[in-house]
């Protein structure tokens, strides 16, 4: 490829500055009011109005089109196989939230009917999700906690929970932070505010992820151990959970303990078995679903609750359960985690969705899928559902077995409602402990993730300090404030990072129009008299002063010292001056008659002046080039600083040109005042070489240049 590229260019052209190129390109000056957006976005017409209905309701877009022999085999397969998996997972993530199983099922069903609707991901599955299930249980043991609904126990003569009315009350808290969580990804999304997943980068949502899913594994090492620890809430919450356990390890229920042990070691035996038969089985075998019937069987026929005092999940009730609107009286409790959890909900599934996008060469609409998340939360509260998003897992299933469009996910929640109609109640001895293994065994691949600390220290340390704060922050202080803080926390490098660029001076590769760092190429030539001065990071209020001060120290000049000194000298002749002016009028009254006769010419010739200008240091360069093609805006501080380097520099006769400036930049100067009736546009160029061009002491006489590269 590098054999056809031409080997040398000759260019000839005049020198131009800013002021040139506007006039040679005819810069238009035409600029849209905001009364003019307005009315554009608010005119209606048919075809904008076709557009946005079929943006609004994707699956009127698509379905129409939907090819029943290319997809309906892969999405009915597809639909089926991560239906069975929504089953043991659903009612699994159901104890991460503390309510009763049957919720998680429910969860599996009515946003995925949603979403269906106004999605425009083809292959994420979406349902209940670890995360989001373990935030909402924070929640809910936090307003609803177990010492709230104690009653007395006339037969024991103790104090019992009271497990119908607290589950009862969960529920409702559950359903209230989920409406609220729809709420506001429906108005992020109505207002087009997709683009706050930017702020999420992988590090943050890998490390946020890794240290919610050991909260996680903390939540239910209470059934693995069947002990019955004291609630911890706030931060550092997952710390004493971990204390507390151990201190109740000496009360462990054996019978819990060991189908915990026999779970887990079946399910990564059978996982493995699966990922070695992948090749040759057409759907993989639903781990899961065996495990819980087996496990269930087990339970049924040996009586594990009776015997050995294993907790079971109990009662599931058949049915769906009516639409109650979420109480209102808990919206000002679960405001700030209703937020966190739309944000972490949004970023995960849009994270997802997009990489299945551009695997198969479709597009997902960010702020569409807000809209579609924001109404699967909202409505799905309204039945009683808690938060959901996708699951890395199930879209992994659901893309392997065939699936192709969203009719896979709405097969599974046919699927999921079959089971809640009439199979659900046949797990009501499905022991806990099997559930929180199902659990532990799918959060393998977020534990795996801290296989990115070494990753990250080799390519990127400060991605890697981001990891382990988010992981730190989201272990201390629960991952509702974790997020909060690991938020601020990669702001904060990032303005670290505008605080602390590299400072570089430039110089010529031979020959050419390029410029390099001097410290970073042994060939590059610095230009005689000409300092070339390149900050990597924006010019603005945080990093203005150090700008000034690498300036100085790059090119070696103390401008205050300098200046000062120029001061000193431009104070000592003014005295001068007047010592001598006072002496000659001294003189001049002692002598009245020469002084009349002496011409008023004579009388000034008396006063000796004295130059005590300061002499051009001949080690100064005549200019300093500011490259600012890094630079992509300037606030005021930013423009004053500019203004302050050209006039102090100048008062020591060294001139100050800028060069590479964004159009944005170049506003930025005209806004700010840079300009003015001596300063025009002339002192901006378009590039390196044009600048250095001009300050070459031929340049006065040589408009056009020509160069000639190889």
């Amino acid at each position: 490829m590098a054999e056809d590229w031409p080997m040398e260019y000759s260019i000839h052209r005049d020198v131009l500055d800013e002021g040139a190129v506007d006039e040679m390109a005819e810069k238009s000056n035409r600029k849209t009011s905001v009364c003019d957006k307005m009315k554009k976005s608010l005119r209606c017409s048919g075809p904008r109005l076709k557009r946005c209905l079929l943006g609004s309701v994707p699956v009127v877009s698509w379905l129409p089109r939907y090819s029943i022999r290319e997809d309906a085999l892969g999405d009915l397969i597809s639909g089926i196989s991560v239906g069975i998996m929504q089953l043991p997972q659903g009612m699994a993530y159901a104890l991460l939230a503390s309510v009763p199983a049957v919720f998680g099922l429910y969860s599996s069903f009515y946003p995925v009917l949603v979403y269906f609707i106004f999605g425009t991901s083809r292959h994420i599955s979406l349902g209940t999700y670890a995360v989001l299930s373990v935030m909402i249980g924070g929640v809910t043991e936090r307003l609803a906690p177990d010492s709230a609904f104690t009653i007395w126990d006339n037969v024991t003569n103790t104090e019992v929970v009271d497990i119908v009315s607290r589950d009862a009350e969960r529920v409702k808290v559950a359903a209230a932070v989920t409406f609220m969580s729809g709420i506001f990804q429906l108005l992020l999304g109505l207002v087009q505010f997709g683009f706050v997943v930017t702020y999420l980068s992988e590090p943050l949502v890998r490390g946020y992820t890794t240290g919610a899913a050991i909260h996680v594994i903390v939540s239910q090492l209470k059934y693995t151990f069947g002990v019955s620890p004291k609630r911890y809430s706030g931060p550092m919450s997952v710390i004493y959970t971990v204390l507390e356990m151990c201190y109740l390890v000496p009360q462990t229920n054996v019978g819990s303990l060991v189908v915990s042990i026999v779970s887990i070691v079946g399910l990564i035996a059978a996982k493995e078995l699966n990922t070695y038969l992948s090749k040759r089985l057409p759907v993989p075998i639903p781990v899961e679903l065996l495990g819980i019937i087996i496990a269930t069987v087990v339970s049924w026929q040996v009586n594990l609750k009776d015997k050995y005092g294993v907790d079971v999940v109990g009662d599931i009730p058949s049915g769906l359960q009516p639409p109650v609107f979420p109480a209102t009286s808990l919206f000002g409790q679960v405001i700030g985690d209703a937020f966190a959890l739309a944000v972490v909900g949004y970023g995960i599934a849009i994270s997802l969705g997009r990489i299945f996008a551009l695997k198969y060469g479709y597009k997902v609409d960010s702020n569409q899928e807000l809209i579609a998340l924001g109404l699967s939360n909202s409505i799905g509260g309204i039945f009683q559902c808690f938060a959901i998003s996708c699951s890395m897992s199930r879209s992994m299933v659901q893309e392997s077995t065939g699936g192709r469009t969203q009719v896979a996910g709405a097969l599974s929640a046919v699927v999921i409602l079959f089971i809640t109609l009439w199979i659900g109640t046949l797990f009501e001895d499905l022991p806990k402990a099997v559930l929180a293994a199902i659990i532990y065994v799918n959060l393998h691949g977020m534990i795996k993730q801290f296989m990115d600390i070494p990753a990250l220290w080799r390519t990127n340390t400060i991605d890697m300090v981001v990891w382990l704060a988010t992981f730190i922050l989201t272990i201390v202080l629960n991952p509702d404030l974790g997020l909060a803080a690991s938020i601020a926390f990669s702001l904060l490098t990032v303005i670290f990072r505008t605080q602390l660029p590299t400072y570089s001076l430039l110089g010529q590769v031979p020959n050419t129009d390029v410029y390099r760092p001097l410290e970073d190429y042994n060939q590059v030539q610095q230009v005689p008299g000409v300092v070339i001065f390149r900050s990597s990071a924006t010019l603005y209020f945080a990093n203005a002063e150090m700008y000034q001060e690498a300036l100085a120290r790059k090119s070696g000049i103390d401008i205050t010292k300098t200046l000062a000194a120029k001061k000193k000298l431009e104070a000592k002749r003014k005295r001068h001056e007047k010592k001598m002016a006072k002496k000659a009028k001294k003189d001049a009254k002692k002598n009245p008659v020469n002084t009349q006769e002496a011409p008023q010419s004579d009388l000034q010739n008396n006063v000796t002046v004295i130059d005590v200008e300061l002499e051009r240091d001949p080690s100064l360069p005549r200019t300093i080039i500011l490259d600012l093609s890094p630079v992509n805006f300037l606030d005021t501080v930013g423009v004053k600083t500019l203004r302050n380097i050209r006039r102090d520099y100048g008062e020591i006769g060294i001139e100050v040109i800028l060069c590479g400036c964004q159009t944005s930049v170049v506003q930025n100067l005209q806004t700010g005042g840079f300009f003015g009736d001596k300063l025009t546009k002339s002192c901006l160029f378009t590039s390196i070489h044009d600048a250095v061009l001009y300050c070459r002491p031929e340049s006065a006489q040589m408009k056009v240049s020509k160069a000639t590269y190889l």
